[in-house]
Order: structure tokens, then sequence, then C-alpha cells
């Protein structure tokens, strides 16, 4: 099973999405399961890191409190619940194996490899 992101689309200012990713259990290994996101011509952002056990998650500074990543385990899924959305959240979202360093620096595990990500547009 590949991991494959979705649920993305586009919304307005202060709208909710909620993504999913679903088949980071077989290819994440030990790593954590993360989401980041990238705009064209930035760097690629490390935004939630969420234990396998889904009692921990950090996130980056830009989307704490506004956004919250979950465990579907049934599903072999990780969501991420997105909320207050504003432009500055339109990006391709992907999810990866994550190791979060604390101050809300996430970074993708050693050999991780992308899907084609889900597009988040949001309009003002």
């Amino acid at each position: 099973e590949q991991v494959r992101e979705s649920g993305g689309g586009l919304v307005q200012t202060g709208g909710s999405l909620r993504l999913s990713c679903t088949g980071p259990g077989r290819n994440f290994g030990a790593s954590s399961p993360g989401w980041f996101r990238q705009v064209p011509g930035k760097e690629r952002e490390g935004i939630a890191c969420i234990t396998w056990s889904g009692n921990t998650a950090w996130y980056a500074d830009s989307v704490k409190v506004r956004f919250a990543a979950s465990r579907v385990q049934a599903a072999n899924a990780v969501d991420l619940q997105m909320n207050s959305l504003n432009v500055n959240d339109t990006a391709t979202y992907y999810c990866a194996p994550c190791v979060a360093l604390g101050g809300g620096i996430i970074l993708p595990s050693s050999g991780a490899k992308w899907g084609q990500g889900t597009q988040v547009t949001v309009s003002s």
C-alpha cells in the first residue's frame, strides 16, 4: 500500500479542511508520521508530527492551535484537521515520516520519500 494524501481543495479564509494520509504504517517504519507543506519556490515546511500512539503531537508555530493531527488506527491513516485557514496556508501538503526537534522544528526522517501530495488553496 502506497502512502497517499487526500482531502485538499479550495476554501475561503477562515474555513476548514481535513486531510488524510493513508498507508503510513508499512512505509514509515518506526518513524512517526508527519505532515509537511510546500509552496513553489520555497522550502518544504514541517508542520505536524505525531507519535504512532497518537498521544503526543508537535506542531510548527505557524499552525499551532489551528491544526490538529490524529491517528486513525483502524484505517492505517493519519489525519490533519485544519481550522481558521488563511491565504498563507495555501500549499501542497505531504505526509512523510518525521522527527520533532522541539521548538516547533519538524524535519523529515532520513530517507523520507514524497508522494504527490494534496493541494490546499485558501482564497481571501
